[in-house]
């Protein structure tokens, strides 16, 4: 009987490769006994001996000793011990001897290929803890299989400053929801342990202009330490029809990046965006003279798949009524009469800013001006893009001191909800209509069928 725990399959892949040794091995006793060389053939059949002890002791560990392989490479030893004995009795034949030790070879080597079942193990290396939620429902579909061992394991990020060096480094690893167990990323040595699956939702490597994940965890790194690297992208695109190219061209550059260039498997939001991805991918490959399966339309077609983003399942599962709301969130959003307001989220997106730069932080003032002048009968929950601080550092820095303190003066204001929390699903679930910049954000709320208004920064 096994002892509950499963063989992960780089160990059952060893055994088999020291099985496969030992079938080298016997062709050494068999040429050392024909040259009457009894003692080198001795000293091997012992080597042979302990490496299947070895083997068979790695199998208990996680079969438990009742385990047919075991029986069967002990009967292995004992006949590795009747030969040795008979090349010192000098009564032996050396072609019966190789012949008996490849019959209780491939005998244990059957067993232990068809009847030791693996477990697989794959890793999760997210970095922002409020993009977790393009993950998650990954990682919990993976947890529920009895063969897999699957890790979360956080890694850092460093702001970029405005020369394109490292900055202040993050770890956001004890942001994460509850239930979701945390794996160090200084204890897990994915170079050592060689997971059979990860899965990034940046794809990025040093192409970003405003963070950067710890080079380690770079896709084109984890491509070597892996059988199958996935990238989930950590944002959601509007749909765009395959054969609009002027939309598609503004949103193209998401699709030639390291995530997806190194990555065996791309998910994304739709049929529609895989069709996309593979048509541009397959472009720029081209004009960037690559060659092979880059240029192949048929495995690219295996490779990207339009499963759906887990960030959609994700608003989609969670209601309401389970949702924790802070009491200081609830104070703003109860009416004096104890019914609640009607609650707008408000988004402010980086591409924006970036884009309009002073005139969007005017629009942003105005915005709050309106709202404020409407609290009793609405809430407003600003949920800023959580890169909007990184970003300005590193690209706007004339803009930080005014961004800073608009920040500051509707926080200490207190009329509305501030929310820079890891948990974006709780402001989408809990709005009642959006408001703000176009973004991931827009598709999260037409999913929960919540009405969608963009804002303009001319009007």
């Amino acid at each position: 009987m096994g002892n509950g725990i499963v063989m992960k399959k780089k160990q059952k892949q060893e055994i088999l490769e020291i099985l496969n040794t030992l079938g080298v091995a016997h062709e050494a006793v068999k040429n050392a006994a024909e040259k009457g060389k009894i003692q080198e053939a001795c000293d091997v059949l012992t080597e042979c001996q302990q490496a299947a002890i070895a083997v068979g002791t790695s199998i208990e560990q996680s079969e438990g000793k009742g385990h047919m392989a075991v029986a069967c490479l002990e009967e292995y030893c004992e006949t590795l011990f009747c030969i040795y004995e008979s090349l010192r009795s000098d009564s032996y034949s050396s072609g019966k001897i190789y012949r008996v030790l490849c019959k209780k070879l491939v005998k244990a080597e059957n067993v232990i290929k068809n009847d030791i079942l693996v477990k697989k193990e794959a890793v999760f290396f997210p970095y922002k803890a409020s993009m977790w939620d393009s993950l998650e429902s990954v990682y919990l579909a993976l947890k529920e299989k009895a063969d897999y061992d699957v890790y979360c394991v956080p890694i850092p990020y460093y702001d970029l400053n405005p020369d394109h060096s490292f900055g202040a480094i993050h770890y956001e690893g004890n942001q994460y929801p509850q239930g979701i167990e945390i794996t160090d990323w200084q204890i897990y040595r994915f170079e050592e342990r060689m997971p059979d699956e990860i899965y990034i939702h940046n794809g990025y490597d040093d192409r970003n202009f405003v963070t950067s994940v710890h080079p380690r965890f770079y896709a084109r790194n984890l491509k070597q330490y892996t059988d199958k690297l996935v990238y989930i992208p950590y944002f959601v695109l509007a749909e765009i029809e395959p054969n609009n190219q002027a939309e598609i061209n503004a949103i193209k550059h998401f699709i030639w990046q390291p995530g997806v260039i190194y990555a065996d498997k791309v998910i994304v939001q739709s049929e529609k965006m895989k069709q996309i991805y593979v048509n541009e991918y397959l472009k720029a490959a081209k004009e960037s003279g690559l060659t092979g399966r880059h240029l192949d339309r048929k495995y690219l077609e295996q490779k990207v798949s339009g499963a759906g983003s887990p960030k959609l399942d994700r608003v989609q599962r969670i209601q309401k009524e389970e949702l924790e709301i802070p009491l200081d969130w609830q104070k703003i959003i109860r009416k004096a009469d104890g019914t609640n307001k009607k609650i707008i989220f408000y988004n402010t997106s980086i591409g924006a800013l970036l884009k309009h730069g002073g005139q969007m932080l005017e629009k942003m003032e105005r915005t709050f001006v309106i709202f404020k002048g409407h609290q009793e009968e609405v809430a407003l929950l600003w949920r800023p893009h959580p890169l909007i601080p990184s970003t300005i550092r590193a690209m706007r820095p004339q803009l930080w001191a005014e961004y800073s303190r608009i920040v500051e003066k509707y926080r200490r204001e207190g009329w509305g909800i501030y929310d820079d929390s890891t948990d974006i699903d709780r402001a989408v679930i809990l709005s009642d209509a959006y408001y703000g910049d176009g973004s991931s954000v827009v598709q999260l709320c037409q999913q929960r069928k919540i009405p969608v208004m963009l804002q303009n920064v001319d009007i």
